[in-house]
């Protein structure tokens, strides 16, 4: 089997304060496409979505541009930009650092759940 979509025609896209989230749902695979504009935090643009204190969603992430700030809910604390890859897990608040946007792409099957009421 060979699968393709374009993340440019997704699936699904989801707006919410300073960003949005592209999805494109394959066999075995949610692919995600975040963008997070200057000023983005997820406990100011996210949370009242979500309808929780923090994300609790697991992110396996790749940043393509930009910086973001994640801090756990037991107090470790990491920045991420251009280049790197990471695995986030569920209880974490994070915020975009600087003046450019940060593009994350996210290949955890719960970036589907992202921004979604209870997620």
């Amino acid at each position: 089997m060979i699968e393709i979509k374009s993340i440019e025609k997704p699936d699904d896209r989801r707006d919410f304060p300073r960003g949005h989230l592209e999805i494109a749902n394959l066999s075995g695979l949610v692919f995600g496409k975040a963008t997070f504009e200057p000023g983005w935090r997820w406990t100011e643009s996210v949370k009242d979505i979500a309808g929780t204190d923090l994300c609790e969603v697991h992110h396996n992430g790749y940043v393509v541009q930009g910086r973001m700030h994640i801090l756990t809910r037991d107090g470790v604390e990491q920045e991420v930009g251009p280049g790197d890859v990471f695995v986030a897990t569920p209880g974490h608040d994070a915020w975009v650092v600087g003046d450019e946007a940060c593009v994350v792409f996210d290949f955890a099957g719960g970036i589907g759940e992202y921004a979604k009421a209870g997620h």
